[in-house]
């Protein structure tokens, strides 16, 4: 009998060394998103090739955690307590929270404006001094108060009415525009839309790709990510955390590679996996370096062969940099055809008027601002929402 018991506990064991890494395996490919596949090759062989280029290896094979959703799947809010949270807070609420520093700045230059009244013409002057020290522009702020006191001298305006013009007059400086993105209603022909992301060395581009591609994914989008930033060492590692976090596949080269042949991978990839959306990251560069704006043409145009069409080009602009992101929009905007403005560090600066500036000097709409440093905080942009949180006397009280 003790013999039997043996054997059969010899029996047992034997199976589970066999079936436990069956089990784990199995495990491991159903494990949502598949993990970010980075492609390996040498630089440039993609760049005038006829036919999308084929990996020699794969460089990784990330396992995502299990609480990180496949890319096109909508997200389980449960899941997702800073999601959850985010969603019971309004916008324009979310704005106010986060544009304390502009607000402060603005109500400083308008407190004897409203205790004093239009007449006072010193209260006119600490006005126009808080908008250009928050980077609204000389031009704009002097037009904007301009028109301000001849509609408060028409209606007698004073108080609460002489708030309620300036909101109105910024409202009307910061433009009317499209400000979605150019990624829905796309037929599965011209899928996926590329979105081109460039701008200066840190601005935030590689972490805006990576929170864009969260929002999209949300969505239901599937997005694919290109890391076209060769040149800055830990970027491509940095773009797969974001990858592995939504879900979406990350594809790059060694560090060095051609910017342009990591695209065609991507655009390759991106059509094989039938996504919805390709993002690219874009090296940081100097709007001055005219080498570096052609090599970012050559992307473009890499990303447009074969019937490729890129949606949007966003400009990663760094918000407390103020004034100094006109002259960089406008380079980038020549070289690329920049369709859209991201604005990141928003919640940061007290230089908040940038937001017109851009849009009044440049007529390059802000589509998406960054409004702090978590992982939902890339906000689509509310020119009401804004402006109201500019101009709220106090924040809301807490709940």
């Amino acid at each position: 009998m003790e013999v039997a018991l043996v054997a059969a506990a010899v029996i047992l064991v034997v199976a589970l060394v066999a079936v436990v890494p069956l089990v784990a395996g199995r495990r491991r490919r159903q494990e949502p998103g598949g993990g970010a596949q980075v492609l390996d090759r040498e630089p440039g062989v993609g760049d005038d090739a006829g036919s999308p280029p084929t990996p020699r290896r794969a460089v990784t094979d990330v396992v995502l955690p299990e609480d990180r959703p496949a890319a096109g799947v909508q997200v389980d809010q449960a899941a997702r307590p800073e999601a959850a949270e985010l969603e019971e807070i309004a916008p324009r609420r979310r704005f106010r929270e986060r544009l304390g520093r502009s607000r402060t700045a603005l109500s400083n230059g308008l407190s004897g404006l409203l205790t004093r009244g239009a007449d006072d013409e010193a209260a006119w002057e600490e006005l126009e001094e808080a908008l250009i020290g928050a980077d609204v522009g000389v031009a704009t702020t002097t037009e904007l108060v301009e028109r301000l006191r001849a509609r408060a001298k028409a209606a007698r305006a004073s108080g609460p009415e002489l708030r309620a013009l300036l909101r109105a007059e910024l409202i009307d400086a910061v433009g009317t525009a499209d400000r979605t993105l150019a990624l829905d209603l796309l037929e599965e022909s011209e899928r996926p839309g590329v979105v081109l992301v460039v701008g200066v060395n840190g601005t935030g581009k590689t972490t805006t790709c990576g929170k864009l591609a969260l929002a999209l994914s949300e969505e239901g989008k599937q997005p694919v990510l290109a890391a076209a930033d060769t040149f800055r060492a830990a970027a491509i590692e940095q773009l797969a955390v974001w990858g592995d976090r939504v879900g979406a596949p990350v594809i790059g080269h060694q560090q060095g590679a051609d910017p342009a042949a990591v695209a065609f991978d991507g655009l390759a990839a991106a059509r094989a996996r039938k996504a919805d959306v390709l993002l690219v990251d874009t090296a940081g560069r100097l709007h001055t370096k005219t080498n570096l704006m052609e090599e970012l043409k050559k992307l473009r145009r890499v990303l447009e062969r074969d019937g490729g069409q890129v949606r949007e080009v966003l400009l990663v602009l760094d918000a407390t940099t103020g004034q100094n992101g006109l002259a960089q929009a406008k380079q980038f905007a020549e070289a690329v055809g920049v369709t859209g403005v991201v604005l990141t560090k928003l919640d940061g600066t007290a230089k908040g008027g940038i937001v017109v500036a851009v849009q009044r000097e440049l007529g390059i709409p802000v589509k998406l601002v960054g409004l702090g440093e978590g992982a939902h905080d890339l906000a689509p942009f509310d020119p009401e929402a804004f402006v109201d949180a500019l101009l709220a006397e106090e924040p809301d009280p807490a709940p």
